[in-house]
């Protein structure tokens, strides 16, 4: 069997130790754990077992540490709302949505029949407009529609010889 290249010393297993049980945030707990007892010679399965990762993420995890051993378990994640909207402008746009209608924005380009009702399609273009802002994800549009007080409706189903 091969020798384990990723061996702690003594100053640094007392390092994660300390970083372990200042460290408020149960992933990253999670990470310097896994490192520790892997840098003490416990099997990957018994770790495994302990912290619940699979061998490649307490792999990773142990590189993350020899390239940066202050930083590297740290979580980088953002986290938090990605909003594009301040609760300002989404007020605005609610107060603006309930008060004007597709058809007063757009005319007859809307994506309803009468231009009556909000679709995502006159949503996204009103927002793009109004604020600057693309919505790629048609969720984020049904989301925030949602946020500004207007429910999803199934259309109606329109006849192509009613049209005429």
């Amino acid at each position: 069997m091969a020798k384990r290249k990723f061996e702690l010393t003594e100053r640094e297993r007392a390092k994660l130790f300390q970083a372990y049980e200042l460290c408020k945030d149960g992933p990253t707990r999670t990470r310097y754990q896994a490192v520790k007892l892997y840098g003490e010679g416990y099997d990957e399965k018994e770790i495994e077992q302990i912290t619940g990762c699979c061998r490649s993420r307490l792999m990773d995890w142990c590189r993350s540490y020899r390239e940066d051993p202050s930083q590297g378990l740290v979580d980088k994640r953002a986290g938090g709302n990605s909003a594009k909207l301040t609760k300002l402008q989404i007020e605005d746009l609610s107060a603006r949505l309930h008060q004007y209608t597709p058809r007063d924005l757009f005319g007859s380009e809307t994506h309803s029949a009468d231009g009556q009702f909000w679709t995502v399609e006159d949503f996204h273009r009103t927002v793009l407009k109004w604020y600057g802002v693309d919505y790629h994800s048609r969720s984020s549009c049904l989301r925030l529609l949602a946020v500004c007080k207007f429910s999803y409706q199934k259309t109606e189903k329109v006849s192509s010889l009613a049209a005429r």
